[in-house]
Parts: C-alpha cells; sequence; structure tokens
C-alpha cells in the first residue's frame, strides 16, 4: 500500500465533505480513517476540511493550519485531532555542529507548536476537544 493517496469510504453519508476527494498523507492517517469511517460511535467526521489561522514563529506571517481530522461522536462530543510521529513531539537533540537535518528539524518542531497552540486554544473556545494521535495511540509500530 502507498503512504499517500485516496481514501473511498465505506460509509460516505458519515463523511462532512466531499467523499469522493479523501486525501490520506500517511498509513497512520490511513488507519485513523478506516476507524472513523467503520465506527459506530463515530456519527460524522472529516479530514482536512477546515482551516485554523496561525502566525508563524519562523517568518511572522499569517498561514493557515489543516488539522487532520474533525469528529463527531455519537454522543455529540467533538474532536479536532493531529496525527504525527512521537519524535515530532519533543525537541530535537541539538548536536555538537549545527547541521542542516538540526536546522529543519527546529524549523518544524516550532511550526508543530505553535499550531498545536492555536489548534488548542480554538478547541476550547469551541467547545472541542483537541488531541494529537501517535504511533501509540493508533497501535503502529514506529
Amino acid at each position: 500500500m502507498a503512504y499517500k493517496g485516496k481514501f473511498n469510504p465505506l460509509n460516505p453519508n458519515k463523511y462532512k465533505g466531499d467523499p469522493s476527494n479523501i486525501i490520506y498523507r500517511s498509513l497512520w492517517e490511513f488507519k485513523l480513517m478506516k476507524y472513523l469511517d467503520s465506527h459506530s460511535q463515530i456519527v460524522k467526521w472529516s479530514s482536512e476540511e477546515f482551516c485554523i489561522p496561525y502566525r508563524s514563529p519562523i517568518d511572522r506571517r499569517m498561514h493557515r493550519y489543516f488539522p487532520d481530522f474533525w469528529v463527531e461522536k455519537e454522543n455529540g462530543e467533538q474532536l479536532v485531532i493531529e496525527v504525527k510521529p512521537k519524535q515530532q513531539l519533543v525537541p530535537p537533540k541539538k548536536p555538537k555542529r549545527q547541521t542542516v537535518k538540526y536546522l529543519r528539524e527546529m524549523h518544524t518542531y516550532a511550526i508543530n507548536m505553535k499550531k498545536f497552540e492555536v489548534a488548542k486554544e480554538f478547541c476550547e473556545n469551541k467547545g472541542m476537544k483537541w488531541m494529537i494521535m501517535t504511533q501509540d495511540e493508533l497501535g503502529v509500530i514506529g
């Protein structure tokens, strides 16, 4: 299976948006999509269907953040979920000398932390729950 592709839901009526244009960008996202599509307690869900504006800590300009998932459960609870590898949730270890790889990882980390900060605030203001799912929560290796 490819790491990126189109997801074809078995229950397109549960998808909030265009069910013929659902894109997954990792096998972890694909796994969560299958769960959301088939789980009876999930009444609606979407993937990257809305954006949250944020100011980048790198260039200080406004950007748009599209969270991976929005979910509505049977009990009315709404969740916004971001799927990320565990290693992107902690600052990269600083090497003895600064490398391009380290600078790229720091850049990614700083932007992710800003996105997560504004997403959490957005969710609190809207009465939704914010969560980040890693390979641990998704039950996958690595």
